[in-house]
């Protein structure tokens, strides 16, 4: 399967509620709307979006759905600040008869699940807001092959 890979969108600093309440920032709203955009034009879009509960996730998820005239993201808690490469992988065998498979989350979880696929120890992978990864992937089995790793500022 393809699995891409996209990280929330520009988000407030703080909020009240806390971590799990930080919105979008319209910065955030207009990077979802671009890798929506970009995977369009390119006909990469996913068969399916899954995305962390919390709220810049969320809407991050949204916006590129809405943009890509796709169905909603569908939440899973597995996605939220935390999540293990090995969680990951085992959480994405449910999805594996989908071609191509979406999930929008956070960081570092993102660039620790992309070296831990790659069997790389020593980091080297950084997932900027708004940034969207591809690689090939066979889960559960942990290794896998980077398709690619698009910075934020090249999707237009």
């Amino acid at each position: 399967m393809e699995l891409i890979l996209l990280r929330h969108g520009l988000a407030e600093d703080t909020h009240v509620d806390g971590d799990f309440s930080r919105a979008l920032m319209e910065k955030g709203r207009e990077q979802a709307r671009r890798a929506a955009k970009l995977l369009k034009s390119a006909d990469r879009l996913p068969a399916i979006v899954l995305t962390s509960p919390l709220i810049r996730a969320r809407q991050t998820a949204e916006e590129f759905c809405e943009t890509a005239g796709m169905p909603g993201a569908v939440l899973q808690g597995w996605l939220a600040c935390g999540m293990t490469p090995e969680t990951a992988m085992t959480e994405l065998t449910a999805f594996r008869d989908f071609k191509s498979v979406a999930i929008v989350g956070h960081e570092p979880d993102f660039s620790e699940l992309i070296q831990w696929i790659l069997g790389s120890d020593g980091g080297g992978i950084e997932m900027k807001k708004g940034a969207i990864a591809s690689l090939k992937i066979s889960p559960p089995s942990q290794y896998g092959t980077l398709n690619y790793l698009i910075p934020p500022k090249l999707a237009k």
